[in-house]
């Protein structure tokens, strides 16, 4: 489950293109921020995918990729040329393939190879028509899918949704937000050619003149289960109120939104399937594990990551790819793991209510976002990159800090999770699973 969004410049209060990303799985799934140099290979290399293998390209670009820790690909990420991409899960009426590419390597494919978003829409639907889309996406339960896209690069930006082998794409003229369902239906630009005639002859629609892909295609059961249609809409809905005055700031609040159904109740006590900040802890929904927001500027762009799950609680950094060691490489994952796990266990001390002076803290953790949301709109196209530098070391190292002292101070405390039976139990067990501890403390 997961919510994307882009604004064009027409869109903007910059006049940048803004891309924006919840990644929201399964909750003791670590999500791992890994960057990626450019490479080289010689003729006939291979490249192992998650399940597959496929031929490798000559030339490989420059990726900053945010991944699931058993995963070859990304959940989202983008590349040296200001290529964005992120995928969603959709539940379609096409029976779901053999195991062959995952949406997650398709996004990381395409970062790879593609320089524009044109280009990247192209290429995921090559390869889907080569190797097709199918195998387990879940971390520890079986969980399978088809995939939409959202791709952006500093001019423009598609939606790309499919089922199965088929697909339909539609150029996104200023703002688009797609979630967890099919959302394109008589209007697109690009389609499978066969995308109709598969559905007439499947009978879920009449004719060409009765086709809908969304109507058409969407299994509707799974779909409304999946709480797609609250999220959708807050995404969309917020996006056209403030149409012309769209900022980094902006993507930021609605990636920490909560559904207003909640009331006064607080998503540490109940499940969040509804809200773009999904909050896990019922029968069916997922957890965000990792937040992204990119405004997309020639020469550099400027990336705002949490490195961790649950938005509301986390504290978005700045990073730029330049040459600097505050993301992890390939070589680093153990690194990259304890990075998103330090972050967890403070998740799950805020889950049971053992936090020190934890208004304190959040409060401290937006005064450091605040201040580099600053720093970085004064630096104007002349920044240096000693400036770059020294704002992420000023933004990354303070949070390590208050995240160890608050983590230190807060291990001691024994206090119980709020909420209903089951939402106790279920972050019970799932804690117990990460070994944070002992379950007196729970």
């Amino acid at each position: 489950m997961c919510d994307t969004m882009v604004a064009l410049g027409n869109s903007t209060k910059s006049g940048n293109v803004i891309f924006a990303k919840n990644s929201d799985r399964q909750p003791n799934e670590p999500l791992l921020m890994i960057r990626v140099p450019r490479k080289s290979y010689a003729a006939g290399t291979k490249v192992k995918c998650t399940y597959i293998t496929i031929d490798q390209a000559r030339e490989t670009y420059e990726v900053l990729l945010l991944k699931p820790s058993w995963m070859w690909g990304a959940e989202m990420g983008a590349n040296e040329f200001g290529l964005n991409i992120g995928n969603e899960a959709v539940f379609t009426k096409v029976k779901q393939g053999p195991d062959a590419l995952l949406g997650m390597d398709l996004v990381r494919l395409a970062l790879e190879r593609c320089k524009t978003s044109t280009e990247a829409l192209h290429l995921i639907t090559e390869l889907l028509e080569r190797h097709g889309q199918g195998g387990n996406c879940g971390y520890e339960k079986r969980f399978v899918y088809h995939n939409s896209f959202l791709i952006a690069d500093r001019n423009s930006a598609w939606v790309l949704e499919t089922a199965g082998p088929y697909w339909a794409a539609e150029r996104v003229k200023d703002i688009r937000a797609i979630s967890n369902r099919l959302s394109i239906g008589k209007d697109f630009d690009l389609a499978h050619p066969e995308l109709i005639n598969y559905a007439i002859s499947k009978r879920w629609c009449k004719s060409e003149e009765d086709f809908d892909f969304a109507r058409c295609y969407s299994n509707q059961l799974i779909t409304r289960f999946s709480g797609s249609a609250s999220r959708y809409q807050i995404c969309s809905a917020r996006l056209q109120a403030e149409k012309g005055q769209i900022t980094v700031e902006t993507m930021m609040e609605i990636l920490r939104s909560h559904d207003e159904s909640l009331g006064a109740k607080s998503p540490f006590n109940q499940p969040a399937l509804s809200s773009v900040c999904m909050h896990g802890g019922g029968l069916v929904g997922d957890h965000t594990t990792g937040s992204y927001v990119a405004e997309l500027s020639d020469p550099l762009d400027t990336y705002w990551l949490t490195g961790s799950s649950t938005p509301c609680i986390s504290i978005f950094k700045p990073y730029w790819l330049t040459d600097n060691a505050f993301i992890f490489s390939e070589e680093q994952e153990e690194e990259a793991l304890s990075f998103w796990m330090l972050r967890e266990e403070f998740h799950r001390l805020v889950l049971q209510n053992r936090v020190f002076q934890l208004e304190r803290h959040l409060q401290a953790g937006a005064e450091l976002e605040r201040s580099c949301l600053e720093k970085t709109a004064s630096l104007g196209a002349t920044m240096e990159l000693s400036d770059l530098d020294t704002i992420m070391a000023e933004a990354w190292q303070a949070e390590e800090k208050m995240l160890n002292t608050v983590v230190t101070r807060s291990r001691p405390n024994a206090e119980e999770i709020r909420g209903s039976l089951r939402f106790r139990r279920y972050w019970k067990k799932q804690t117990e699973k990460l070994g944070f501890y002992d379950s007196r403390a729970l």
